[in-house]
């Protein structure tokens, strides 16, 4: 009989991170983090604990609600977000309760909070705080507008993409602004998030003490905006919303089938011909209008109704095959549900099932993976969403050592 072989180690093995997140943009970052294997600590207030528990719909006995019914309901969100972490509770108001945050500091290596500037100081447990007890800390904050704006101000993914531009980046020109439907700005902040703790926590090991690092909502979204020049377009007189094309890369954006809508992408001269000769008009390669890419772009109306007048008297399928077996880059556009349930994404684990702590995996729903494959390391979770405070006794009892009695007094007290 074989020895069994050990599954790989995430490649953050051996990191721990002390977690004051909470909402969305924060438990993203410190989510990521624990996908790729590091021990994450989440700290919630014993009242209650993280707003995402009380956040519908629920996953219960009695399958999807969108109220709480039973002890076995757990939200939805709650179960996506935290994954693979240990919660325990610590009401950080209460008298004592900073320095149990510190002995978790002390052995910790990275301290993640999005709370809005200035309250993190004002409990006590700000960088300076914690760098004060442990020297060697990454200390990451995620806030709206960065830790030199005025404190206190607070941001929602909505008021991000208002103040970025984003809005009426999409869109025809008649078109109110438009929210990007997924949450863009709690999303991407916490990548770069993750990027600058990587980037301190190998920094560390040159110098041999942390930093603070400090993320904007409104940066990094504003810092994706900005991957377009829209001034030199807006100079230029180019249209700033272009609806479901982009002319300046004609032909390029969504055009209309029987049933449904492709995107396709033919923006250099060889992409248009094949795609010419694959609609069967060939002769329109020669033409002035479309055998260059300036041309094309000058008139962009024109081969966009020659394509559309092509695919939309087809169904979807039939012009996804045409085109791509011409080569040409064309997909169906999907919806979420479709999109998430991709054969080679779910193969992938880059979405996973949700599972439920007592119910186990829900029949049906996926949430996110972590969509980066290594040579030599794993990435995943260690488990389902932990209940409010479910790792008290693992965390500060084995962990830090406080004894029965303490936490006894702790518990009795409301400080855990």
């Amino acid at each position: 009989m074989s020895t069994p072989v050990p599954a790989p180690a995430g490649p953050l093995e051996g990191i721990v991170v002390v977690d004051l997140t909470r909402a969305l943009a924060g438990p993203l970052a410190t989510l990521i983090l624990a996908g790729l294997g590091a021990t994450v600590i989440k700290v919630e207030d014993p009242a209650g604990g993280d707003s995402a528990r009380t956040n519908a719909p629920y996953v219960g006995a009695d399958g999807l609600t969108m109220s709480s019914r039973s002890d076995t309901d757990m939200a939805l969100a709650l179960l996506n977000r935290c994954r693979g972490k240990q919660s325990v509770t610590l009401d950080l108001k209460k008298p004592g309760a900073r320095e149990i945050f510190f002995d978790l500091v002390r052995g910790a290596d990275v301290v993640v909070e999005n709370f809005s500037t200035g309250t993190a100081d004002r409990l006590g447990v700000g960088y300076e705080s914690v760098r004060a007890v442990n020297e060697r800390i990454v200390y990451c904050s995620i806030s709206g507008f960065g830790q030199d704006a005025q404190p206190g101000v607070r941001a929602m993914d909505a008021v991000i993409q208002a103040l970025s531009g984003i809005m009426l980046a999409s869109g025809a020109p008649e078109d109110p602004p438009i929210r990007v439907g997924v949450p863009v700005a709690d999303g991407v902040a916490p990548l770069y998030a993750v990027i600058g703790i990587l980037a301190a926590l190998a920094s560390r090991e040159q110098t041999g003490t942390g930093e603070h690092v400090d993320i904007s909502m409104l940066g990094v979204l504003t810092c994706l905006v900005a991957t377009e020049d829209w001034v030199a377009l807006e100079r230029l007189g180019q249209p700033l919303r272009t609806g479901r094309t982009l002319p300046r890369l004609a032909p390029f954006g969504l055009f209309g089938c029987r049933d449904g809508y492709v995107a396709i992408v033919a923006p250099q001269d060889k992409m248009t011909h094949d795609l010419l000769r694959a609609i069967g008009r060939p002769e329109l390669i020669d033409d002035p209008r479309f055998a260059t890419r300036d041309g094309r772009v000058h008139h962009h109306e024109a081969i966009e109704e020659v394509i559309e007048s092509w695919s939309g008297d087809r169904p979807v399928a039939e012009v996804v095959a045409v085109l791509q077996g011409a080569g040409v880059s064309a997909a169906p556009v999907r919806s979420p549900a479709e999109g998430v349930q991709d054969p080679g994404v779910v193969a992938r684990g880059e979405t996973l099932p949700v599972l439920h702590p007592t119910l186990g995996e829900i029949p049906g729903l996926r949430t996110a993976g972590i969509p980066i494959r290594f040579s030599e390391h794993s990435t995943g979770f260690s488990g389902p969403a932990p209940g409010l405070g479910g790792d008290n006794r693992a965390v500060y009892g084995e962990r830090l050592g406080y004894s029965e009695e303490r936490l006894a007094e702790l518990a009795r007290a409301g400080v855990i």
